[in-house]
């Protein structure tokens, strides 16, 4: 609401709102793909956090989806940046495309994610960095690829 609102109007946002925006999200409004509030709008948010939690929609201060900074959030999210979390067993988890996603596009986005992962590489790490590479569907079997092939693109 207020300034904030504005900035996000201003940055490309496709939907902006506060309770009314709620209230419809509580009702079974979903057709946005990320959430992005600035702190004093979380108490609002919190209410409607049974909706957003299990589709991966609550915002997070984490993931820099709860800031003042509601513009520069916009513009991340509408250039494209993905969050990908990592276990401690050294797997990291990925969304790279969609079913919507042309072929080239979906191998542009794994190439540009091998290469951050090797750009997040600590110094101190010696030998083989990237093990083995696998991808599926969201409930579909592993494919491995060839970390190399991969660098090698």
């Amino acid at each position: 609401q207020g300034e904030p609102a504005s900035l996000a109007r201003d940055a490309g946002a496709d939907i902006v709102g506060d309770a009314d925006l709620a209230e419809e999200i509580e009702k079974g409004m979903l057709d946005f793909d990320i959430v992005i509030a600035t702190p004093d709008m979380m108490g609002m948010v919190g209410r409607i956090g049974r909706v957003l939690g299990p589709r991966g929609l609550m915002p997070n201060p984490k993931s820099g989806s709860v800031t003042f900074d509601v513009g520069q959030a916009v513009n991340d999210a509408k250039g494209g940046k993905v969050d990908f979390r990592v276990e401690k067993a050294g797997i990291v988890h990925a969304g790279v495309g969609k079913v919507s996603f042309s072929e080239d596009a979906i191998v542009a986005n794994v190439t540009a994610l091998v290469e951050a992962l090797h750009k997040l590489k600590p110094a101190s790490a010696k030998g083989t960095y990237l093990k083995s590479i696998a991808i599926s569907a969201t409930q579909g079997p592993g494919i491995r690829v060839n970390p190399g092939s991969i660098i090698d693109l």
